[in-house]
C-alpha cells in the first residue's frame, strides 16, 4: 500500500461481513476502508461491535497488537453513535510508537478498540446556549465529525460553528468531506445546511481564511467573516480539541472573557479534550 495523498482502499462485501472476535478490555475490529489525504493525515473505517456504545464527541483507546501486547492511544470516534461502522482520523508520525505502524493499515487488518469510551466533549457538560463553537486543529476535528452528524445537537443551538485550523490547504480536506456529507444527509441535511457554519483556516499558505484561531478571535475577523457577535459566556458554548498550544491559549482567552470549564457533574460554558493524539 502507498501513502500517496487521497488514495482509498475499501473492503469487498465478503470482507465487510467477516466475523469479529472480542475478548478482555478490547474488541477486535476489521479494517474496511483506508483513505490517505496527505503524507501526514489519513482516515480509516472499521467494523463495530454491536455492544459498543458511545456518546458523540467521546474517544476510546485503540491500537494494534505488537509482539503479543496491545499498543494503544486515545482516538476520538469520528463516526456518529448511530452508524454501523467506526471511523477514525489520524496523523502519521514517523517516530510515533503507534501511528508509525497504524499508517500502514490495509483492508482486512485488525484494530483493537477499547470497550469503555469516555471524554469531555459532550453536551451534558455544557449549559444551554445559542451558539456552539467547536475549535480544532489538525486531527482534533475528529470528535466534531461525530458531533455535527448528531441531529439532536441542532435542536440545542441556533448555530454550530466548526473552526478547523491547519498548516496547509490540503490538510483541510477531511473537514470539507465531513461537512459536505452532513449537509447532504437525507434525514437532517436541511437543518445542517441552515445551522452549521464551517470555518477552515490555514497558517502557511494563502487562503480565503488565514491565521490562528486565537488571532482571528482577538482581531475580530472570525466573527466578521461568519456574521456572529464576539464570544460571550451568556450565549456561547465552546468545545476545544487540538494542539497543546491551541488548548493553552484559547482557554486563557475564554477565562479572560468570563467562561468557565464544565464537566459532567458541573456543566458550564466550555469544555476541552486533553487526550489529543500526537503520536
Amino acid at each position: 500500500m502507498t501513502d500517496a495523498a487521497n488514495t482509498t482502499m475499501t473492503a469487498q462485501p465478503a470482507e465487510a461481513a467477516a466475523p469479529r472476535k472480542s475478548g478482555g478490555a478490547f474488541n477486535r475490529e476489521t479494517v474496511l476502508e483506508v483513505q490517505h489525504y496527505t503524507d501526514r493525515l489519513f482516515r480509516f473505517r472499521t467494523t463495530r461491535d454491536p455492544a459498543f456504545r458511545f456518546i458523540n464527541g467521546q474517544f476510546a483507546m485503540i491500537g494494534l497488537e505488537v509482539e503479543g501486547k496491545p499498543l494503544l492511544r486515545a482516538y476520538s470516534m469520528a463516526s456518529a453513535n448511530y452508524e454501523d461502522d467506526l471511523e477514525f482520523f489520524s496523523i502519521k508520525a514517523p517516530n510515533g510508537p503507534l501511528t508509525s505502524r497504524l499508517q500502514h493499515l490495509k483492508v482486512g487488518d485488525i484494530v483493537l478498540v477499547g470497550r469503555k469510551p469516555t471524554g469531555t466533549l459532550v453536551q451534558s457538560s455544557l449549559l444551554p446556549g445559542k451558539r456552539l463553537y467547536m475549535f480544532s486543529t489538525g486531527t482534533g476535528i475528529a470528535p466534531f465529525s461525530s458531533v455535527i452528524k448528531d441531529p439532536e445537537v441542532y435542536d440545542l443551538y441556533d448555530h454550530l460553528i466548526l473552526v478547523h485550523g491547519c498548516r496547509q490547504i490540503a490538510e483541510l480536506q477531511y473537514g470539507f468531506d465531513i461537512v459536505k456529507a452532513a449537509r447532504e444527509n437525507e434525514f437532517f441535511g436541511d437543518v445542517v445546511t441552515e445551522k452549521l457554519i464551517h470555518y477552515p483556516t490555514v497558517t502557511r499558505e494563502p487562503f480565503k481564511y488565514q491565521g490562528r484561531a486565537t488571532d482571528l478571535i482577538e482581531n475580530g475577523k472570525l466573527f466578521a467573516d461568519i456574521g456572529q457577535p464576539p464570544l460571550n459566556p451568556a450565549e456561547d458554548r465552546v468545545m476545544i480539541c487540538g494542539s497543546p498550544g491551541l488548548l493553552r491559549d484559547l482557554v486563557k482567552m475564554l477565562q479572560d472573557r468570563g467562561f468557565r470549564e464544565g464537566s459532567s457533574g458541573d456543566p458550564a460554558t466550555y469544555v476541552i479534550e486533553k487526550a489529543f493524539v500526537e503520536q
